[in-house]
């Protein structure tokens, strides 16, 4: 898109302008009221629904009405609502304070260009190429993004109860930061990879992946984002190096069985090692399947010996087989059963990471 046409737009029809402005008015409370709600219950489809449609149609009457800035800005919050449809992002405050900051501005540049007004201190360049980025942003700097975003544009960081806990954005040069986020793409389309194996595991990753952000940020984010997503991509992927007829097995497994899948984790966390900067995450998947209790495999670490990381993926890569296992009595009674397996098993997971997990799932079984 041109920048002129946000630094400077032009008003090829003032009249299609004051019918944008008027279309604006009545959906910018939708939207209020959407992200209000989805604030509380984060797992609504319908209000989900609801939001990603009245951004949408922003978008469009935007474009009837020829107004770029209004495409310019809708557009990555659209794209942004479509990837937490999917499961790829979790809604957070974070990301609904910016999604209502951007609505204000494009109520007020409306305002401003009916009444010619100059635009300046709006700061729309600023806030619209950070859209873009946020709106491609990976899932575990979604946050950081999103308040230096609010900052850039407002002057003043985001006031949130848990500003304090999110994770310091990356010191790293900007190259760096590049090659992580394609590294993480990488390692995302090998879970895919994975996850195409079977009709069961579909949506497995984002499912986990989320569960495990999430129980991280209940911790006040002990655990670097990035690593633990590194982690969650790819601690299953090494069991794509054996046979299917062990791994894929309905059945029982043989005591040969259970030896060679002690392997897995190995070999994922071999590709990480041999990849720079993601070593915390090679730790994680390494000892996912370790116990506190020193039962675990392939080293019976015991819980000194065994990273934070790896206790969150230990626990969500559990909640999510045993909800597949019971997955026929509907999801909420899955959830239930779920999580009760879960705390009931105090040897086989870290006590310190139970109590965070449980008021992620307690939020879930209450949406």
């Amino acid at each position: 898109m041109d920048k002129s046409s946000i630094v400077a737009p032009v008003i090829q029809d003032r009249e299609l302008l004051e019918e944008f402005a008027d279309a604006l008015t009545d959906r910018a409370p939708e939207i209020e009221r959407d992200v209000a709600r989805l604030r509380k219950t984060p797992n609504d489809r319908d209000i989900t629904a609801s939001l990603f449609r009245a951004v949408h149609n922003i978008k469009g009457d935007a474009a009837l009405c020829k107004f770029e800035l209004g495409v310019a800005i809708a557009h990555p919050i659209e794209t942004m609502m479509a990837r937490f449809r999917e499961g790829e992002i979790p809604f957070s405050d974070l990301l609904a304070e910016l999604i209502l900051l951007a609505v204000d501005r494009l109520e007020l540049a409306t305002d401003s260009l009916i009444l010619n007004k100059p635009l300046d201190n709006l700061r729309l360049p600023v806030l619209v190429q950070g859209l873009e980025e946020v709106a491609q942003e990976i899932a575990g700097q979604i946050d950081a993004s999103s308040a230096d975003l609010i900052e850039a544009v407002t002057g003043f960081p985001p006031v949130l109860p848990d500003i304090s806990s999110r994770a310091p954005r990356s010191s790293a040069p900007r190259d760096e930061q590049k090659n992580a986020s394609a590294d993480l793409q990488f390692f995302r389309s090998l879970a895919l990879q994975f996850e195409g194996r079977s009709p069961l595991f579909k949506g497995r990753t984002m499912r986990i992946l989320r569960l495990a952000l999430e129980t991280n940020k209940a911790a006040q984010n002990i655990v670097d984002p990035l690593q633990l997503e590194a982690a969650v991509y790819l601690h299953d992927v090494g069991m794509m190096l054996l046979p299917e007829s062990i791994w894929l097995k309905m059945g029982k497994m043989s005591p040969e069985d259970k030896i060679a899948l002690r392997n897995h984790p190995g070999f994922a966390a071999g590709l990480l090692l041999r990849m720079p900067g993601w070593e915390a995450a090679a730790d994680m998947v390494a000892q996912h399947h370790e116990m506190p209790d020193g039962g675990g495999y392939p080293n019976k670490l015991s819980t000194a010996d065994i990273c934070p990381g790896a206790k969150i993926l230990a626990i969500v890569d559990a909640f999510e087989a045993v909800m597949l296992k019971h997955i026929h009595r509907g999801k909420n009674r899955s959830v239930l059963r779920a999580i009760a397996e879960i705390n009931a098993c105090d040897n086989q997971f870290a006590p310190e990471w139970i109590a965070p997990f449980n008021a992620v799932i307690r939020k879930t079984i209450e949406a």
